[in-house]
């Protein structure tokens, strides 16, 4: 079943973040508000697509400690950072610690509806690219300890011949590896596996 996305709204001032939803209504879409990063931090959960709307002037100054934290998971949660200040070393901060977009308070309705579908497609990539390394991942972990060395060398553009060589083995069974490699991880030509090799790092 599809989940639908939630637009988080974190702002220390109750009559922002309700106006952040009003804003928000006419898009059809489940928002959450909090009060503090802290309070937002226990209640997500990575597996819910969205994105989150951040107030840049909370008085923990837990933003930009947020903002770096969701930067790092994967799959990240885009944030789009508003603050009443839009002064070019917040906004640099800001971007430095992974946000999205940066919008002034009072939001434009407009501006506003086109950050958050941009955070939301942005969104849709990361999980899509998770999912794809999960998967390549798992096919991967599939792989004895002699097919992983055969890849390894293929990624280095080695022939038969010289991983042959290379791993006292012979040609022919480099081929048997080779084949068994292509089938664990669902390949269909030797640009697949190589791709699926590179793709995983």
């Amino acid at each position: 079943m599809r989940t639908e996305p939630t637009v988080y709204i974190v702002d220390d001032d109750a009559a922002a973040r309700q106006s952040l939803c009003a804003l928000l209504k006419p898009m059809r879409l489940q928002t959450a508000a909090f009060g503090s990063a802290r309070e937002f931090r226990r209640a997500y959960r990575p597996t819910q697509p969205g994105c989150v709307l951040l107030d840049a002037g909370w008085p923990d100054a837990g933003d930009i400690e947020l903002l770096k934290e969701l930067s790092a998971e994967e799959p990240h949660l885009p944030a789009i950072v508003i603050s009443a200040h839009s002064d070019v070393p917040l906004v640099v901060r800001a971007m430095r610690a992974g946000a999205l977009n940066f919008l002034e308070k009072p939001c434009d309705e407009q501006e506003l509806w086109e950050a958050v579908r941009e955070a939301l497609r942005c969104d849709a990539r990361n999980r899509r690219r998770f999912a794809r390394r999960r998967t390549i991942q798992r096919r991967l972990a599939r792989l004895t300890p002699g097919e992983q060395q055969v890849l390894h060398l293929l990624v280095e553009g080695d022939s038969n011949k010289s991983m042959a060589e290379a791993l006292g083995l012979s040609v022919r069974a480099i081929e048997v590896r080779r084949a068994k490699i292509m089938q664990k991880l669902h390949a269909e030509s030797l640009a697949d596996v190589i791709r699926t090799a590179l793709a995983a790092r």
